[in-house]
């Protein structure tokens, strides 16, 4: 489709379509369609559910644990180490593959929305073929229920409306019409004589020419946009990534140090061969001791607990990442129009007798401007009291109801005989009702401006009537603009009494002499929970953005309603016309001027959230038609609406609300930031525990001791890292966390105090262990060199276990005092602990176990040191979380 389609008059927009207004000939249709292709949106390049699966092994960390595994299994030849590690990654591909699966639904969505059936003239005739044969040059007839199958340039238009909502954000459906459209750029809802594929015609009819089919419709572009859209990592995937490259380095060098010292010290004498095999398996021990192999097993399941938990909040999250990605959101850019809005239109003010009032107060059901209403209005009435037609129209009988009105029975007793239908030149709906004394009532509803020049007389009290002066139409002049500064569509109501009906019933013949009977002002509403939803995201540090296709007005009208900006601050808010008008360069510079865009489209949309994401800032994007795709997709997280979203929404979506209300968002960044807080303690937990087994076996190593074996390790980290790390992950939201500032994107998981935390209670864990170790050879139980070091080395074993576990109730916050935090209060936390030390203790207990593990049993003396050890770590952490606190006031 050509961008000016709109401009071209009717001679010159037949000939470049090569058609007529009898349509395409059969043969040249069909021609067309072997040449152009059906009227189908393109799909864009699928990953098999293979690809899926290995493009789970991208992430760096499971590169690391599947090269630990292959050394571990091949050099080693510790195949149950090896095999450990590789079940705990494919275990995380699955999980990935299973959340992952529908990632790429929105284009299908697309495709579902097309319209089954078009009715077109060919050669003459009128057919009703499937849209997909639909053709450039075809001549399509629209009216009222049809969805519009292609791009269509409009010939004719007869009170037509379209509800474009889902492609524009209008929130009421747009007039159209036939005449030409001269200005250069004119934004895609003000295009009125256009219509464009999946919008809905909701009253009135016409015929046009199709000038775009498929992928060069509008929702084709859109199709074609999600299809490029890049995927954008998540803050998650960058901090474990950047985890494991850290980790992995400093594991290389560690390995190296040791080796190099072992190769240099050689006090046993052996033979260089021998001596490289023995420090090699020493530094591979240290590479099991270092490397956390569950810590991407226990994220994914923290996520997905997390998921569960969100789920039951409203928000159903399809991407693990987003659960947390929402923890470090700094923007959210929503849509408008249902979402910060009821997508309803609704009465809000009423002007009768002078006064203006709130639509909520009581209005009598005899007053003029309630009657003329619901008579002049074709909205049709189901049994089961559906309203059904233009959705302004149906909230003025929605009104009627609301009041009281029994607008059903006052049809029946003044039924409607005659009928000007609504002109978007005039603006005006005139119907003619019977009244019982045999004369004839003229209901009038339209455009104040054009009312007021039809009238003579008003209403100026429920029984009088007097004349109309200049006072009169000033004072009404003025309500008009007082409340259309306010973004609400006002309508106007005049009638008149005639005792016959004019042999002609048109606007000349009955549309005069009116009376004045009121104003009523609409607008679409925001939600109740709104606000108080935009106010808890400031408080949270998060910037609230509006972004719609609606005009300049009522957007600003409503983003200052819900205190996203200001009343009156105009400087804050930016058209779409006005955005073109900006190079990227300027946009950059500005972009933090602005928080609502209005008359956008859905180009404008994915700009607005890449300027923001080139800042550094985490995007949320909210959305629930067709044209938010591309920037739901673009976005570091895209949140669909469960009810009013389209499929192609909510398809490119990361997480969809199931109750389309704002204030859920809240809520899941709440959790968000929760599993986050959780995250980070799992890996504060996993990474101390791990340096403090580093630093044991280099010390022992320096030191010419006996070493922890790797089977002891193995069942140490198999142990301790599991079930507490987990248990971890669903501890209660701390206080405060929703008045914390985000965290944004160049925060990581070693943030916050948490890596200064986790490299001196390693070493703690270290030092506290090798203290065991030296105390036992110091004051030994049994006598014999070899019972005195394999009691050393099993009371190092079950300290280095034991101490993790202790650990694990310091970690359950930062800052805070164990015992401020209810230490026992998770009792997933109390399990998975319990388990643990099961675990450890069961392979020191359990006859059999000993030769299998290589430890030896312990006596009451010997266990009494090992958990003294643990409360030892218990208390000295405590002690420096006492002077943190001192120091930092937290």
């Amino acid at each position: 489709m050509k961008a000016r389609d709109y401009a071209l008059d009717e001679a010159t927009l037949l000939k470049q379509f090569d058609t007529t207004k009898e349509g395409l000939s059969d043969q040249e249709a069909k021609a067309r369609l072997d040449k152009n292709g059906s009227n189908t949106l393109a799909q864009g390049k699928r990953k098999n559910l293979f690809q899926r699966f290995l493009y789970q092994f991208k992430d760096f960390m499971i590169i690391v644990l599947l090269i630990a595994a292959f050394v571990s299994g091949v050099l080693a030849k510790e195949w149950a180490d090896a095999g450990l590690i590789l079940a705990v990654v494919i275990i995380n591909a699955i999980f990935g593959v299973f959340q992952e699966s529908k990632a790429e639904e929105a284009i299908d969505a697309l495709k579902e929305m097309s319209t089954p059936e078009a009715h077109v003239k060919r050669g003459g005739e009128l057919e009703t073929i499937s849209s997909e044969d639909l053709v450039t040059g075809d001549l399509v007839l629209l009216e009222a229920g049809d969805v519009v199958p292609a791009d269509i340039r409009l010939l004719d238009s007869a009170s037509m409306k379209i509800e474009e909502s889902a492609l524009t954000g209008e929130s009421v459906p747009v007039e159209k019409s036939a005449n030409i459209l001269t200005n250069e750029d004119i934004p895609l809802g003000d295009r009125k004589n256009m219509a464009y594929m999946n919008s809905n015609v909701t009253y009135g009819r016409g015929t046009g020419i199709v000038v775009g089919t498929g992928m060069n419709t509008q929702v084709g572009q859109i199709a074609g946009m999600i299809n490029s859209a890049e995927e954008t990592s998540t803050p998650l995937q960058d901090n474990l990534n950047s985890l494991g490259k850290v980790l992995t380095w400093l594991i290389l060098a560690i390995a190296a140090i040791i080796f190099a010292v072992g190769i240099f010290n050689n006090p046993e004498g052996l033979p260089m061969n021998e001596l490289v095999i023995n420090m090699l398996l020493v530094a591979i021990s240290l590479a099991v001791a270092a490397i956390p192999e569950g810590l991407p097993a226990i994220v994914t399941i923290i996520l997905a607990l997390g998921t569960t938990r969100m789920s039951k909040r409203k928000a159903l999250v399809r991407k693990l990442p987003a659960v947390e990605t929402l923890g470090s959101t700094d923007i959210v850019a929503s849509d408008k129009t249902g979402t910060l809005t009821q997508n309803k239109m609704t009465v809000e003010k009423v002007y009768q007798y002078g006064q203006l009032q709130d639509a909520s107060l009581d209005i009598s059901g005899s007053d003029k401007v309630l009657q003329i209403m619901t008579f002049a209005n074709d909205t049709k009435i189901q049994n089961d009291g559906v309203l059904l037609g233009d959705p302004t129209e149906t909230a003025l009988v929605q009104f009627g109801f609301d009041h009281n009105y029994q607008v059903e029975e006052e049809l029946k007793k003044e039924p409607r005989i005659a009928e000007v239908p609504f002109d978007s030149e005039r603006k005006l709906m005139s119907t003619i009702h019977e009244l019982n004394n045999g004369k004839f009532l003229v209901a009038v509803k339209g455009a104040p401006d054009m009312l007021l020049q039809r009238v003579s007389h008003i209403q100026a009290t429920p029984d009088d009537i007097r004349d109309f002066n200049d006072n009169d139409k000033n004072e009404i002049l003025h309500q008009n603009k007082t409340m259309a500064t306010k973004a609400l569509r006002v309508l106007a109501m005049g009638y008149k009494i005639i005792d016959q009906i004019p042999v002609e019933v048109n606007s000349e013949t009955i549309e005069h002499d009116l009376t004045f009977a009121g104003l009523i002002g609409m607008i679409d509403p925001e939600r109740p929970e709104a606000a108080k939803a935009v106010a808890d995201a400031k408080s949270a540090g998060i910037r609230p953005l509006m972004i719609t296709g609606d005009h300049q007005d009522t957007a600003e009208a409503i983003a200052g309603r819900l205190g996203i900006i200001k009343p009156g601050d105009d400087d804050a808010v930016i058209t779409g016309a006005q955005l073109d008008q900006m190079s990227d360069a300027e946009f950059a510079k500005k972009v933090g001027q602005y928080s609502v865009y209005a008359r956008v489209s859905p180009e404008h949309k994915v700009r607005i959230v890449n300027a923001w994401q080139k800042k550094g800032k985490v995007v949320a994007m909210t959305g629930d038609g067709v044209n938010d795709a591309p920037a739901l997709k673009s976005a570091d997280i895209g949140i669909g609406m469960g009810i009013t979203g389209t499929e192609v929404s909510k398809g490119a979506s990361d997480m969809v609300l199931a109750d389309d209300n704002f204030a859920t968002i809240i809520v899941a960044v709440e959790e968000g930031r929760k599993v986050f807080s959780n995250i980070q303690k799992s890996i504060q937990y996993l990474l101390s525990a791990n340096l403090g087994e580093v630093l044991t076996l280099f010390m022992m190593t320096l030191l010419g001791w006996d070493i922890l074996l790797p089977v002891q390790l193995l069942w140490i980290n198999l142990a301790t890292d599991t079930f507490p790390a987990i248990a971890l992950g669903v501890e209660p939201t701390e206080p405060g966390i929703m008045k914390r500032k985000p965290r944004g994107r160049k925060s990581s998981f070693l943030s916050g105090g948490i890596g200064s935390s986790i490299i001196y209670q390693g070493i703690l864990e270290g030092l506290i262990t090798l203290g065991v170790y030296g105390l036992a050879i110091l004051f030994p139980v049994h006598t014999g060199n070899a019972a005195m070091h394999a009691d050393a080395l099993t009371m190092a074993y079950a300290t280095l276990a034991l101490i993790q576990l202790f650990h694990a109730f310091n970690v359950k916050s930062t800052y805070q005092s164990i015992f401020k935090v209810h230490p026992f209060r998770n009792k997933v936390f109390n399990i998975g602990v319990a388990a643990s030390f099961i675990m450890v203790a069961a392979t020191i207990l359990i006859p059999g176990f000993n030769s299998l593990f290589h430890v030896t049993e312990l006596n009451l003396l010997q266990w009494s040191i090992v958990l003294g050890a643990g409360l030892l770590m218990i208390l000295i952490v405590e002690i420096v979380k006492f002077f943190q606190r001192r120091n930092t006031k937290v």
